[in-house]
């Protein structure tokens, strides 16, 4: 379980009006999303604002016709007016309603696309951040959370205006009426502000808890989890655990909303009485001549609406002073920069390479530790060159390949490129010349053309390319037996999907480095899940595709690394030997020892 503190005090008021600046830039947002629905929700509703107060008045002088008739229109006159206001009320709603909807449908997809762009441009390493990723499920909850923080934004608007209109009436009747009805509302105010802060304030504690019971769930409802789970006989357990979080996250919760109910009653009760001492006064006035039953209708009407609205205006600028903090999350989240990136100037990758990469004094740590994988490593690839890299788990094997790809920059050293600092070239260019699959590669609940295509996404089309990526990586066995081929949906997700063994999800995979004619392809364990007559084919496939290239193969399988020019064995984040595998294999040194280890399991 996450160690998390017992209480934490909630946002305070400076904290939450200062949350109150993301608002500006969540409306530039919406009008971005959308202006000619965001001016019409605009138009609409200042239409609107004006309604409650022209019905009110209407009203009072349908009753004061009817009880001292005299010249001037006739009370159907007025009757029809009313009937007009209603119509065209209800029509002005629906249209509201209807521009709410799309511009929400339009705001919820924008916003979307951006969380994705965004997440595209951030660092690898930013990804490997829990606090990110706290930060991440924050935001993306503002993607359909918020949308009702747009409607009452817009609806504050419109109820401050009518409410102007009506405080005018009330406070031309007496000032003091208006002061007493702000008097009792304050109080309510106040108290829901308080629960909503100390509301946020559970619901950011627990992020992490939240993200371990969605994970929980996955782990109990999915095909990848499914065998191990009944075998393993982990279902109860991971119920257990699931309910553990969920019951203590709902006391927590349960606590809160019952204090809330409590207090909201007991301050409600001030605004109410507040509200029934103005209309005795009006009743009494009304009842010594002083007021016509039509004023009373006015303005009994008018304070009971302005009471309304103020209570509503309350709460939604409580809501909305709520909402700001979680906006904060989604704004907090465009904030991160990535750190790795183009400089200003960059160059484009040499094609061709002419000397190769050059690590020199190489170290690196991963973000959050102090622990080096890599210290002080001095390695080339010469162009053309073919590389192995092997040593036990946590060597810094696969951290090198990450290194060459730019996915990470170095925290101490260089690595060059024909001589010139990585950093100096444009990274999307330097990417195009890389292929690489790494252990972990994802499978794409995608067509099988697209799994294959991802690998350079621009030619996803190109037939005549899959084709022959998929001859290379010997996909194009697994292909021939899909019921539709190329166009078969992969993976268990979508209808009509086929599930692949591990294998042929492999062949696939390894079917996106050749995608690309790049000068450099990088295979971290490709053939793991492959039988040894696979294996084979797949090396000597490989051995044939990058003559003239730049390759770099990790393997803890000696069979394979045998074919490279060179052999590397890292550890502890240190380079201890390089040879040819002949060569270590005389040396005697950790590369002879380990071979002898695996081949005895051979004999």
């Amino acid at each position: 379980m996450h160690p998390r503190a017992k209480s934490e005090p909630p946002q305070t008021w400076r904290e939450r009006f200062r949350a109150l600046k993301n608002i500006p830039p969540l409306l530039r947002m919406v009008w971005d999303t959308s202006p000619a629905l965001s001016a019409s929700i605009i138009l609409l509703r200042l239409i609107a604002s004006a309604i409650p107060v022209a019905q009110l008045w209407v009203g009072k002088l349908i009753i004061d016709q009817i009880v001292h008739p005299g010249p001037g229109r006739s009370v159907w006159t007025y009757l029809a007016t009313e009937i007009a206001l209603v119509v065209v009320g209800d029509l002005i709603g629906r249209g509201i309603n209807l521009c709410d909807s799309l511009l929400g449908d339009r705001f919820t997809n924008h916003v979307s696309v951006r969380l994705m762009e965004h997440a595209g441009r951030l660092d690898l390493a930013t990804f490997e951040d829990p606090v990110f990723y706290d930060k991440m499920e924050r935001a993306r909850r503002q993607t359909s959370s918020r949308l009702g923080m747009l409607a009452q934004l817009a609806g504050m608007a419109q109820q401050l205006i009518t409410l102007i209109s009506l405080s005018g009436a009330v406070i031309w009747f007496s000032p003091w009426f208006f002061l007493l009805l702000v008097a009792a509302i304050v109080p309510s105010f106040l108290g829901e502000t308080r629960f909503a802060m100390l509301a946020y304030s559970i619901l950011y504690r627990w992020t992490p808890e939240r993200r371990e019971l969605d994970y929980l769930r996955f782990l109990g409802a999915s095909n990848q989890s499914a065998k191990e789970v009944k075998i393993f006989g982990l279902q109860g357990y991971l119920v257990d655990r699931a309910r553990n979080l969920f019951e203590r996250f709902y006391a927590e919760n349960r606590a809160l909303a019952i204090r809330r109910a409590v207090s909201g009653f007991a301050l409600n009760l001030l605004p109410v009485g507040g509200y029934y001492v103005a209309y005795i006064v009006i009743i009494a006035r009304t009842i010594a001549g002083q007021l016509t039953l039509g004023d009373l209708t006015f303005l009994a009407g008018a304070f009971a609406r302005s009471r309304q609205l103020m209570e509503s205006l309350f709460s939604n600028v409580n809501a909305i002073a709520e909402q700001a903090l979680y906006i904060k999350d989604l704004f907090d989240f465009f904030e991160v920069k990535p750190q790795v990136l183009s400089q200003p100037g960059a160059i484009p990758a040499p094609r061709p390479v002419r000397s190769g990469y050059e690590f020199r004094n190489v170290s690196f740590a991963y973000a959050g530790t102090d622990r080096l994988v890599l210290q002080d490593v001095n390695l080339r690839l010469d162009a053309g060159e073919k590389i192995a890299l092997i040593g036990e788990n946590g060597a810094g094997k696969t951290t090198i390949v990450k290194l060459l790809a730019r996915l990470y920059d170095p925290i101490a050293g260089s690595i060059l490129l024909d001589g010139i600092d990585l950093r100096e070239y444009d990274l999307d260019d330097l990417r195009k010349e890389i292929g690489v699959i790494f252990q972990d590669y994802m499978r794409f609940d995608m067509l099988a053309k697209e799994n294959i295509g991802v690998g350079r996404i621009d030619r996803v089309g190109d037939q005549s390319l899959l084709d022959e990526s998929a001859r290379k990586s010997l996909a194009d066995q697994v292909i021939r037996v899909l019921p539709k081929g190329f166009d078969q949906m992969l993976g268990r997700r979508f209808d009509g999907g086929v599930e692949l063994s591990a294998g042929q999800w492999q062949k696939i995979a390894l079917g996106r480095a050749y995608m690309r004619d790049a000068q450099l392809i990088i295979l971290d364990e490709p053939t793991a899940s492959l039988d040894a007559r696979a294996e084979y084919e797949v090396f000597q496939r490989f051995a044939e595709l990058t003559q003239g290239k730049m390759a770099v193969l990790i393997s803890h399988r000696f069979s394979t690394v045998r074919m490279a020019d060179r052999i590397l064995v890292l550890d502890q984040g240190r380079i201890v030997e390089q040879g040819s595998h002949d060569e270590l294999v005389r040396h005697g040194g950790q590369y002879a020892e380990l071979f002898e280890l695996q081949a005895a399991g051979y004999r």
